[in-house]
């Protein structure tokens, strides 16, 4: 329904913003890196947005990038995944520490979540992960130089590529991405956050 509101920074609570746009102040629910990095009262910001309706609620939730409002759409869309606990775990980690822990199978890392409790962390990742096959991981256009799999095991290009796609980029946005990212020696995380800076140019 909204794609993003752009208006005054009116207000901030621990869980929400307030932003004027054309005379109506939107509440927007968010998570505390939004709250902390959208700015001082008066500011204009531009806030990604979910309208989000179920029979007992109809709230609107945004945030400050779009790589967040990815990892939240992604989020709910796994069983038993409200939106409370995708802002707990968006607040808990950055886009590229949430995939990083879902290609590494880290439960460890998405319990740290408040709300997220280890078999809530081994669903989201199996869910998730079952969205990525490896036919999808080597169907992008990586160049030929960067090998996806070495020893019959993803490398850390394949992982990033695979981790870009948990957050809902496409194979070929991703294999783009990680190719143009990529340097010898670099680590999974690395990669992933140099290749969501591209992305988000």
């Amino acid at each position: 329904m909204f794609a993003y509101i752009k208006g005054t920074l009116e207000a901030k609570s621990n869980d929400s913003i307030i932003v004027e746009a054309g005379g109506i102040g939107y509440r927007i629910f968010t998570a505390l890196s939004t709250i902390n990095g959208v700015g001082q009262f008066g500011s204009q910001v531009k806030i990604y947005t979910h309208y989000y309706v179920r029979e007992d609620i109809a709230a609107l939730y945004g945030f400050h990038t779009m790589e967040e409002l990815g990892l939240f759409d992604m989020l709910i869309s796994v069983s038993g995944v409200g939106p409370k606990a995708a802002i707990s775990m968006i607040s808990t980690l950055s886009p590229s520490r949430f995939a990083l822990a879902v290609v590494s199978q880290d439960t460890k890392t998405l319990s740290k979540a408040p709300g997220i409790g280890p078999k809530m962390a081994q669903r989201i990742i199996l869910e998730l992960k079952d969205k990525i096959s490896k036919e999808q991981l080597t169907a992008g256009s990586m160049s030929e130089d960067i090998p996806a799999f070495e020893n019959g095991s993803p490398t850390p290009a394949a992982e990033a590529v695979s981790g870009l796609m948990v957050l809902g980029y496409s194979s070929f946005e991703a294999s783009g991405a990680v190719s143009k990212a990529y340097q010898e020696g670099m680590g999974v995380e690395e990669l992933i956050m140099k290749a969501l800076k591209s992305l988000s140019k």
